[in-house]
């Protein structure tokens, strides 16, 4: 699915045409990939009301994402700043519902690796978006493979900053798959654990019980995967973190992915292999609807996960 960002987008504080928002092409992430991002959705939930979910956390990971990868101390704008310029950038697209991407960056400068002194940039597009891995899937579960690709290990990446140039590997991962008629990646780690998709973080069903793979391992702390984790406890669903492996995975009961932009899609396949009944089991039914319901404001008892706004 081809987007495009709408017609104005916030840069360094102020607004600007995203059509006179020109990068100078000696900036330094563009060349070598130290940046960091978010992916953030607002959703409608009134007419001409919106409503952005859990975008405090999702900016405060962005700032944390910049502390990891040593570009914190220069960001001229703080948490408060970045969330203000997601609802501003909302509204004068008249965007109830919409993907918010905001992007720290480092600008022209030094071309060496190290740019110490290149000022650090920040800016904040949105375009409407729908479900990232069809609505069709969504429903009936997609097709996934284990690529050949792994994730890089904990020694070599920071998994916990969502980075530019982190993003990669999962970009090869999922164009992989894609050439091979299957909609998403599974990578795995150098070890032969299961880590996550290109782009999601991957639970599984086993015995009635819900299974991601640990924090402590190579995977990003997703914020969707937190969300569903506490409605899973709500629900009073068992939860384990723990490592497993392919093996274990081809016989899982359900699996789900979930992410900003997935949304919670279930798989139905992986690597051929029929997962369960081939189809959205019952738990990733269950918590697929209570998580629609959440984000669209239809439970008060997490109206505190919403920022709203009127356009």
């Amino acid at each position: 699915m081809t987007q495009q960002s709408e017609a104005r987008i916030w840069l360094n504080g102020e607004i600007v045409d995203a059509e006179g928002a020109r990068l100078s092409h000696l900036t330094h992430t563009f060349h070598y990939g130290l940046g960091a991002f978010e992916g953030i959705r607002s959703y409608e939930i009134a007419p001409g009301t919106g409503a952005v979910f859990r975008l405090e956390e999702h900016i405060r990971r962005l700032v944390t994402s910049c502390r990891i990868v040593t570009i914190a101390e220069d960001l001229p704008f703080t948490v408060k700043d970045l969330c203000d310029a997601c609802i501003e950038v909302l509204r004068l697209n008249g965007l109830a519902e919409g993907y918010l991407r905001p992007v720290v960056y480092l600008g022209s400068g030094s071309m060496g690796v190290g740019a110490r002194d290149n000022p650090v940039h920040a800016m904040v597009s949105a375009w409407k978006w729908g479900a990232y891995l069809g609505a069709e899937g969504l429903e009936r579960g997609i097709r996934a493979c284990v690529s050949s690709y792994n994730r890089p290990s904990l020694a070599s990446a920071m998994s916990k900053a969502k980075l530019t140039g982190g993003y990669v590997n999962g970009i090869l991962a999922k164009r992989e798959a894609l050439a091979h008629g299957y909609d998403e990646a599974i990578l795995l780690n150098d070890q032969g654990y299961v880590t996550e998709a290109s782009g999601e973080n991957l639970f599984m069903v086993i015995d009635g019980v819900l299974v991601t793979p640990p924090l402590g391992m190579n995977i990003l702390a997703g914020i969707t995967r937190a969300t569903v984790i506490t409605l899973a406890h709500d629900l009073g669903c068992r939860v384990d973190e723990r490592v497993f492996g392919r093996d274990e995975m081809y016989g899982a009961d359900e699996i789900f992915m979930t992410g900003t932009a997935a949304e919670v899609t279930p798989v139905r396949e992986v690597d051929g292999r029929r997962i369960g009944e081939g189809r959205r089991g019952p738990m990733t039914t269950e918590l697929q609807a209570l998580y629609f319901d959440v984000i669209r404001g239809k439970r008060d008892a997490y109206r505190h996960w919403l920022t709203t706004f009127e356009l």
